[in-house]
C-alpha cells in the first residue's frame, strides 16, 4: 500500500528579490520618458502653462509631486538609532567621508571631463555648465530609500544601514547647501542662493519635520507595527505614483530637447556609471583596508555609489527649470540607476568575506 502522504516542497526562503516596482524601475523610466515625449509633442506650446506655475523658481506641481516622493522616506527615518553610533563608529565615519568629503567632487571632476572635454562636438559649450551642474547636485545627495534595498539584496545590517541612512539625512540639512554652490561655482555657473535654500527647506526640512512629527502620532497611537507593516506599505503607491508622473512631465517639457539631439541621454548617462562603480569600489575596497566587516561594508559602499535622486531632480528643478539640461541629467540617473546597482549587488554577494 503506498504511503498517503505526498512529499511537500518547501519554497526557498533564503534567496532574497527584489521588490517588482524596484526591480524593474528602469523600464518605468523609460516608458515615462517615451509617454512624456509623446506627451509634449501632442500637447504643444499648451504643455507651457503647467511649466509657468511658479512660487520662488519653484514649479508647484513638480514640487506637489516630489513632495509626496521624499515625504514617504523621511518616515522611515530612526533617531533612536543615531545614538548607536558610539559603539561602531567607523562604519558611519567611512560612509560620511565617502559621501560628502569625496563623491560630490569626484562627480563634479568626471562630469567636467565628459561634459566640458569630450563631449564638445555634440554639446553646445553654453549648455555644458548646465549638464555639469546637474551631475554635480546628483552626485551632492546620497541616497536615502533605496539603499534599503540594496543593503537587503546584499545581506548588509538593516540596523547599521538605517544609522547610516539618517545620519546622512541629518548631514544633507547642513552640508548639501555649501558643497553645492562650491562646485556650481567653480564651473562658472551662476548659483540662484534664494533658490537653492528655498529647494532643501521645501525637499528636505518641510517633509523631515512633517515626517517626525507623523512617525512620532502613529507611534505612539497605533504602534509600531502598524505604522511599519500597514501605514508605510500603503503609502509606498503614492511615492511610486508620484515618481512615474514627475518623470513623465519632465520629459513632456524636455521632448523637443531630446528628439533634436536624441544621444543626449546615452552621453548623460556614461559619466553617471562610471561615477557610480568608482565610488562604489573606492568604498568597497576602503572599507575592507579599514577592517570594517562585510555587513557594514557593503551598504557603506551601496550609499556612496547611488543617489537622492528625488532630491536632485527637485533642486535641479528649482535652480535651472524644467526644461533644463541639468534637470535632464538628474532624471537619467534615475534611469540608470537600477540596472548598475544590481550589478553591484551581484559584485558584493560574490565577494562576501
Amino acid at each position: 500500500m503506498k504511503n498517503p502522504i505526498q512529499k511537500v516542497t518547501i519554497p526557498d526562503q533564503s534567496k532574497k528579490t527584489i521588490g517588482f516596482f524596484e526591480k524593474y524601475l528602469t523600464v518605468w523610466v523609460a516608458l515615462c520618458i517615451a509617454a512624456g515625449i509623446g506627451l509634449g509633442l501632442i500637447a504643444g506650446d499648451s504643455i507651457e502653462v503647467m511649466s509657468r506655475l511658479e512660487i520662488a523658481r519653484v514649479n508647484i506641481p513638480i514640487a506637489i509631486l516630489i513632495w509626496l516622493m521624499i515625504y514617504p522616506m523621511m518616515l522611515q527615518i530612526d533617531f533612536t538609532s543615531i545614538r548607536k553610533i558610539g559603539k561602531k563608529p567607523h562604519g558611519v565615519v567611512w560612509t560620511v567621508i565617502i559621501n560628502w568629503l569625496i563623491k560630490p567632487f569626484t562627480m563634479a571632476f568626471f562630469a567636467w571631463i565628459f561634459f566640458e572635454k569630450l563631449y564638445s562636438a555634440w554639446i553646445d559649450p553654453a549648455l555644458a555648465g548646465e549638464y555639469i551642474a546637474g551631475a554635480i547636485i546628483l552626485g551632492a545627495a546620497p541616497c536615502t530609500a533605496m539603499v534599503f534595498v540594496w543593503s537587503y539584496l546584499s545581506d548588509g545590517d538593516p540596523n547599521y544601514t538605517l544609522v547610516q541612512v539618517s545620519v546622512n539625512d541629518l548631514i544633507i540639512l547642513v552640508a548639501f547647501i555649501p558643497i553645492v554652490g562650491l562646485l556650481l561655482g567653480i564651473t562658472d555657473v551662476v548659483i540662484p542662493y534664494d533658490a537653492l535654500v528655498a529647494s532643501v527647506l521645501i525637499f528636505v526640512v518641510v517633509p523631515l519635520v512633517a515626517g517626525v512629527i507623523t512617525q512620532r502620532i502613529l507611534l505612539k497611537s497605533r504602534g509600531e507595527d502598524w505604522f511599519k507593516k500597514v501605514f508605510l506599505h500603503k503609502l509606498k503607491p503614492v511615492s511610486i505614483i508620484a515618481l512615474l508622473v514627475t518623470l513623465v512631465l519632465l520629459f513632456a517639457f524636455q521632448g523637443q530637447n531630446i528628439i533634436d539631439n536624441p544621444l543626449i541621454i546615452l552621453l548623460a548617462a556614461i559619466p553617471l556609471v562610471i561615477q557610480t562603480y568608482f565610488i562604489f569600489f573606492l568604498a568597497w575596497y576602503g572599507g575592507k583596508k579599514l577592517k570594517l566587516n562585510y555587513q557594514v561594508c557593503a551598504p557603506a559602499a551601496m550609499i556612496g555609489a547611488s543617489n537622492f535622486f528625488e532630491l536632485a531632480v527637485a533642486v535641479a528643478i528649482a535652480l535651472f527649470g524644467l526644461q533644463s539640461p541639468a534637470a535632464l541629467v538628474t532624471v537619467v540617473g534615475v534611469l540608470v540607476e537600477v540596472p548598475v546597482m544590481l550589478s553591484l549587488v551581484a559584485f558584493a554577494n560574490k565577494k562576501k568575506y
